[in-house]
């Protein structure tokens, strides 16, 4: 068998791959580094006074018995740092780094390279390709640095520094809607909220390590200050996880991000997410509180109810507008991604609308909003033109 591979590769294939491996590599780091702030919380939230006297007075804090893939596990923790430190310390930061790193280049390599597309709504605001970028940028640069400073200044009071971190994000969804496609805030405010994590990882938690690390070598008595400083931070970027989470994953779902008032959703499942996550810190400390999760699931009902696209029409399509829809099937590249036998398409890239038989209300979404390897049209057919192919494959297809 003789394999030919030709000499110039679609650079269109060569970004599908680069998606495929830093998507890959994403959201391995992010099982990481989700999985250990999950587990360092419920390992604090769990520990109890040390049963040994001589423990208590080198400094342990406390202590779990843990049993795991058959063994059992001793973990203590000091309230400070030990008298003597080892050799070795395991250190967990690379997850952090990894998890942004690949972030970042995954909005390079989706939104960045095809802006028109995916980031820029010339309805929301008429952004050149440079100026979109350069905001999304600075976006990311001020959200680390408008919460670092709020962590300064409110870090006594945790209730009005999480109220204040709210506010913050809830702004950020609507001056970010103001200037991106509704799809593009979503993954913006997301990126805006992991570069708040990150970064805690970065200029706080583990330089407040280093402090610790350095005091005890030099023989000098730690000063506990950034270690209590790396816990409130550490404890921000549990409570956050979810929400980046909903915001990175929104993009297969244009119902969420399609509502008119997108920042308005994107702002109850950042709170939602946070709620969730507090039942659970809660009960690994030892209080269950079972009224929460009935709140939730009546928020995500009342989210299902406020979401639920309005009624289809059930009028006709126009004869007119079915073949000005056959038009726009013909000539918006179309019939080189689907089979449609009316059209005399035999694409196999996306779905065989024949079998599919897609509504009306279906069509419009997906040709608005894209999916998948599908892009969105929006910023390339009119209103009109997508309501007219939604005539036309809805009326035809399986026909």
């Amino acid at each position: 068998m003789h394999v030919v591979v030709s000499a110039s590769i679609d650079s269109g294939y060569v970004r599908e791959w680069g998606d495929l491996l830093v998507r890959w590599l994403h959201v391995i780091a992010a099982i990481a580094w989700i999985g250990a702030s999950f587990y360092f919380i419920l390992l604090d939230n769990h520990l109890e006074a040390p049963a040994r006297a001589e423990d208590a007075e080198a400094g342990v804090m406390g202590e779990l018995w843990e049993v795991h893939g058959g063994g059992f596990y001793h973990v203590q923790k000091y309230r400070v740092a030990p008298r003597v430190l080892p050799e070795r310390l395991a250190w967990f930061k690379w997850e952090a780094y990894t998890t942004w790193l690949s972030g970042f280049a995954l909005l390079c390599i989706v939104y960045f390279s095809n802006a028109r597309a995916y980031l820029i709504d010339k309805s929301v605001a008429d952004l050149t390709v440079p100026e979109a970028i350069a905001i999304t940028v600075g976006l990311l640069i001020a959200a680390w640095v408008v919460y670092d400073v709020l962590c300064r200044m409110l870090g006594r009071w945790p209730k009005v520094l999480a109220l204040a971190l709210f506010g913050f994000i809830a702004l950020s969804a609507y001056v970010t809607g103001q200037l991106f496609a509704p799809r593009a805030m979503f993954i913006i405010v997301g990126s805006m909220m992991g570069t708040m994590m990150a970064g805690n990882v970065l200029f706080v938690i583990i330089p407040g390590h280093w402090e610790l690390i350095r005091a005890k070598r030099a023989g000098r008595e730690p000063d506990p200050a950034p270690g209590v400083k790396g816990k409130l931070r550490s404890v921000h970027n549990n409570y956050l996880t979810l929400p980046v989470l909903l915001a990175m994953l929104s993009n297969h779902f244009p119902f969420v991000y399609g509502h008119d008032d997108a920042w308005l959703v994107l702002c109850a499942f950042v709170a939602l997410g946070v709620y969730v996550r507090h039942f659970f810190n809660l009960r690994h400390a030892g209080r269950t509180r079972w009224s929460m999760p009935v709140v939730a699931a009546a928020a995500v009902v009342a989210l299902a109810v406020w979401l639920a696209p309005p009624d289809e029409p059930s009028a006709p399509a126009s004869p007119a507008s079915v073949s000005a829809g056959k038009r726009v099937f013909l000539t918006a590249g179309c019939v080189s991604c689907h089979t449609l036998s009316d059209a005399g398409a035999v694409g196999v890239v996306g779905p065989n609308l024949d079998a599919a038989k897609p509504s009306r209300a279906l069509v419009i979404n997906r040709v608005t909003n894209g999916q998948g390897a599908m892009p969105s049209f929006e910023n390339k057919l009119s209103k009109q033109q997508v309501q007219a192919v939604a005539d036309y494959v809805s009326s035809v297809a399986g026909a």
